[in-house]
C-alpha cells in the first residue's frame, strides 16, 4: 500500500479536485490504443489517482482472497502500476477480472490461484475501451458489447497462457503478454474484416519530467533501505540471488527472501532509470517510460536482477546505434526496458544469449504493433514470445552438442 498512499498524496498537492475528476474522465473515455500517455491525457494528477484507484483495487482483491505475497503477485501488481500510467484505468480492467472470475467458477478453482494472472491480463484493457468508446457505435450497444469482450478474454487467457508457455519453455517473462498478442491479432484482423482500422499512436506528455524523476529515483533508494534493514542490515546472499537464470517460476521472496528481493527490486530500478539516460539522454521522462520503469521493477521480484538483464541491454543498445530506430525515443526506451523479459536466456545461456536476444528483439518490438494493432499493451511480451520461441531451441540444442 506505500506506492498508492504516496501517489494520492502527491496528487492532492498538484490540482484541485474538481480538475482530477475531470481529467479522470478524460482518461476513462480516451483511446488506449498503443501508445497513449494518460499525463497528456488527463493530467498528472488524475493519472496518479487512476493508478491509486487501479492499484489499491488489485491489492484489495488480493487481500480479501487471502492471497500471500509473493513474488509473482508483486511482479503482477508492479505491471499494474505501471500501465495504470498508459492503457489500464479504473473502468477498463474489471471486465477481463469479471472474466477470470467466471472461468474459476466454471472450472471449480479458487480465483486467487488466478488472481496474478487475472492482473498481467488486463493488457487488452485498451481493447475494452476501443470497443465501448471508439467505435462511433450507439452506447447501448457498444459498452455491453466491450463487457462481453473483456468477460470472454478474462475467461480463455488462463488455458491460453498455460499452453503457450511451452513454445518458449519459460524463457519469456512475459508469458500472458504472449498469450494476449495472440488475442490482439485475432481482435485486430476482425476488426480490419469490417473496414476498422486501428492506427498505432503516440500521445506524450513532457511536463513532469524532474518530478518523476525525483519520485523514481527515491523509491528505489527506499526499496534498497527497506530491503537492506529486513536482510538483517546488510547485502548477504544477493550474489547467490543473481545466480539463478530467471526462467519461469523463479520466485526471490521464496528463493531468497522478501529482504533480498526488495534491494533487488531497487537496484534494478536505478539500472532501468541508468539505461534510460544513456540511450535517451535528454529526451524527459513521461508517463510511458515512468510507467514501464516500475512494471519492470515488479519482476525483480521474479525473475530479473542486473547479471541476467544487463547483457539484455547491452543487445539492445547495439541494435539501436546499427539499426534505422533513434535511441532517444521513447518507442525505443520502452521497447529496451521490456526486452528484459527476456532475461533468463542471458541467465542460463550466458552474456552472449542474452545480447542477441536483446539485438533481435528490438526489430521485432517495433514491427509487431501492425499486427495486433496496438491493441495489446504488452507489445514487447508478446515480441519477447517469438524471439524466445526461436532462440530457446537454437541456444539449447547448442549447450546439447
Amino acid at each position: 500500500m506505500l506506492v498508492p498512499t504516496l501517489i494520492l498524496i502527491i496528487s492532492f498537492f498538484l490540482d484541485s479536485p474538481k480538475n482530477i475528476l475531470e481529467g479522470l474522465g478524460n482518461i476513462i473515455v480516451s483511446s488506449d490504443i498503443l501508445l497513449v500517455d494518460y499525463i497528456e491525457i488527463g493530467g498528472l494528477p488524475a493519472t496518479l489517482i487512476n493508478v491509486m484507484l487501479v492499484t489499491i483495487s488489485s491489492i484489495v482483491l488480493a487481500y480479501i482472497l487471502g492471497l500471500k505475497l509473493n513474488g509473482m503477485l508483486i511482479a503482477g501488481v508492479f505491471m499494474t502500476i505501471g500501465f495504470s500510467f498508459f492503457g489500464k484505468n479504473i473502468i477498463n480492467i474489471w471486465p477481463i477480472y469479471l472474466g477470470g472470475l467466471l472461468y474459476s467458477k466454471m472450472q471449480k478453482i479458487d480465483y486467487k490461484n488466478i488472481l496474478a494472472i487475472m492482473m498481467f491480463s488486463t493488457a487488452l484493457s485498451p481493447a475494452v475501451s476501443e470497443i465501448a468508446f471508439g467505435l462511433g457505435l450507439h452506447y447501448a450497444i457498444s459498452i455491453p458489447l466491450s463487457i462481453l469482450f473483456g468477460v470472454f478474454c478474462g475467461y480463455v487467457i488462463t488455458p491460453l497462457g498455460a499452453n503457450l508457455i511451452q513454445a518458449h519453455d519459460g524463457y519469456n517473462l512475459y508469458n500472458v503478454g504472449f498469450s494476449i498478442g495472440i488475442i490482439g491479432i485475432i481482435l485486430n484482423s476482425l476488426f480490419r474484416s469490417f473496414g476498422i482500422n486501428l492506427n498505432p499512436q503516440l500521445i506524450l506528455s513532457t511536463e513532469y519530467d524532474l518530478l518523476l524523476k525525483i519520485f523514481l529515483f527515491c523509491f528505489y533508494i527506499g526499496l534498497i533501505g527497506i530491503g537492506f534493514y529486513m536482510n538483517g542490515k546488510s547485502f548477504r546472499g544477493y550474489l547467490r540471488l543473481m545466480s539463478y537464470s530467471g526462467k519461469l517460476i523463479t520466485d526471490f521472496t521464496q528463493l531468497c527472501g522478501y529482504g533480498l528481493a526488495y534491494i533487488n527490486m531497487g537496484i534494478m530500478g536505478l539500472l532501468c532509470m541508468l539505461f534510460v539516460y544513456l540511450t535517451g539522454g535528454v529526451t524527459p521522462y513521461n508517463g510511458a517510460i515512468a510507467g514501464s520503469i516500475l512494471a519492470v521493477t515488479g519482476f525483480a521480484a521474479f525473475g530479473k536482477h542486473p547479471k541476467n538483464t544487463i547483457p539484455v541491454f547491452l543487445g539492445i543498445y547495439l541494435a539501436g546505434v546499427l539499426k534505422i530506430w533513434e535511441i532517444d525515443s521513447t518507442s525505443f526506451i520502452i521497447a529496451g526496458l521490456f526486452g528484459t523479459a527476456l532475461a533468463p536466456l542471458a541467465g542460463k545461456f550466458g552474456p552472449v544469449a542474452g545480447i542477441i536476444a536483446g539485438f533481435i528483439h528490438l526489430s521485432v518490438s517495433m514491427n509487431v504493433t501492425q499486427v495486433h494493432g496496438g491493441l495489446n499493451l504488452y507489445n514487447n511480451g508478446f515480441s519477447c514470445g517469438l524471439v524466445a520461441t526461436v532462440l530457446y531451441p537454437f541456444f539449447h540444442s547448442l549447450r546439447k552438442k
